[in-house]
């Protein structure tokens, strides 16, 4: 039993390490300066898809069969492995492992020794990021036991300071609800997608520890997200309090990487600076970790070991270290389009895998077009690309206005197809 609770604590907090990046240290506090006194009610919204919907997928990925392939089968092989492989390039080397280096490289080394190279500093940062991923069975027990903790320790000192010394007082309530745009803020961290695809990760760690059994290895699983989730839940609120503290100081438009510095720096003065580059450094290099071990897994699997574990994530890391030179910025903008139009997916097939017991398996088809249809729509305008007549429309479904068009085309489509191929389901 001691070796079962050592272990789940292991992994809890590697996954914890694995989803706290550095999105996730630069949006809370965003959200609390522009909730002021409402960030509390703010927090809730942003819990529920930041800390909620990554804990279900992680739930999900586990009870389907481990694997992101698993959640998408219900819907067809084909759509599985199209979806599958969108999110891993998605959270992989197109978007998500370069805007760890970009971040690192912007907020964690510039401020400190701003004549560092941004090449220097990319290829050391995803030096680091191969030492610890060229070895996939050891993988969660370096993040657990080597840097979540300097991770925790660093980022504390800064909660803990800014609740004992604040620098304002939350004020202005903003006019919006306050629990929806906590709501859609929190699909910003990227975790939902994540966790589809770190389930597996953690899946592996848990063979590797030597339980064999399915039902028990799902048990670890989802304790293990459990323990992530209630880490993120003490972050996240804290950051969210230092915004909201700032509230009656900084303008609500004020940039998010300069709040967090200006807060950490008011804070612990000149300590603050190189605080906050060891918390964004560490943030970043664990998500990296993290995302480039995934990517290794899975196209690994995807080619029936024709792709080498170890050719891949080298690979990975090379093309990541050249990208990340692009910038946060340039990175973050390429990134919205896809994400807006595949998160509804993401959520869809998350909740019906969750409740699959009491779904038909014909419903998953129509549910996954009615989404895509309205994602679809909302990824094209994201990019700029001005579709007047079908946005016209779009806007007069129920939730339309709070960010949530697709959920009345995701039930509609599923009662369609549940009732068009409810003589080909099999019993």
């Amino acid at each position: 039993m001691k070796k079962r609770n050592n272990d789940i604590l292991v992994l809890g907090v590697a996954l914890f390490a694995m989803f706290f990046g550095a999105g996730n240290l630069i949006f809370p506090p965003s959200l609390g300066l522009f909730a002021g006194k409402n960030w509390v009610i703010c927090g809730v919204g942003f819990f529920i898809t930041a800390i909620g919907m990554p804990l279900l997928g992680i739930i999900a990925a586990s009870k389907a069969g481990g694997t992101i392939y698993d959640v998408g089968n219900k819907v067809g092989p084909i759509f599985s492995k199209i979806f599958a492989t969108i999110i891993i390039l998605a959270i992989g080397p197109l978007l998500a492992i370069p805007r760890t280096g970009a971040t690192t490289y912007e907020l964690g080394i510039k401020p400190i020794f701003p004549g560092i190279s941004p090449v220097v500093a990319s290829i050391i940062f995803f030096g680091l990021t191969l030492y610890f991923v060229i070895k996939p069975s050891q993988i969660v027990d370096k993040i657990a036991k080597i840097l979540t903790p300097l991770l925790l320790i660093m980022v504390f000192i800064i909660i803990i300071k800014g609740i004992i010394s604040p620098i304002g007082a939350p004020t202005n309530p903003i006019s919006v609800s306050p629990l929806s745009k906590g709501f859609t803020e929190g699909y910003q961290t990227m975790d939902a997608l994540a966790s589809l695809v770190f389930a597996s990760v953690i899946l592996n760690s848990v063979i590797n520890k030597g339980y064999k059994e399915q039902k028990e290895q799902i048990s670890l699983t989802i304790k293990a997200g459990i323990i992530a989730a209630i880490g993120l839940a003490l972050v996240y609120g804290g950051l969210i309090y230092l915004g909201a503290s700032t509230n009656s100081i900084f303008p609500v438009d004020k940039n998010k990487s300069d709040l967090l510095i200006s807060i950490t720096n008011t804070l612990l003065g000149d300590f603050g600076k190189i605080a906050l580059g060891i918390v964004v450094s560490l943030a970043c290099l664990t998500t990296s970790i993290g995302l480039t071990a995934t990517v290794g897994d899975f196209f690994n699997k995807l080619s029936n070991n024709k792709l080498s574990y170890s050719s891949i994530v080298i690979s990975t890391v090379v093309f990541s270290a050249v990208f990340a030179n692009v910038g946060v910025e340039k990175i973050v903008i390429l990134a919205v389009p896809l994400l807006v139009a595949v998160y509804p997916l993401a959520v869809v097939l998350i909740l019906m895998n969750i409740f699959d017991d009491y779904i038909p398996k014909t419903a998953y088809i129509g549910a996954v077009i009615g989404a895509l249809v309205i994602s679809l729509y909302d990824g094209i305008s994201a990019a700029g690309i001005d579709i007047t007549f079908v946005g016209n429309i779009i806007s007069k479904l129920p939730f339309a206005s709070e960010g949530f068009a697709w959920i009345i085309p995701t039930v509609i489509g599923a009662l369609i197809s549940t009732l068009l191929l409810k003589n080909t389901q099999t019993t």
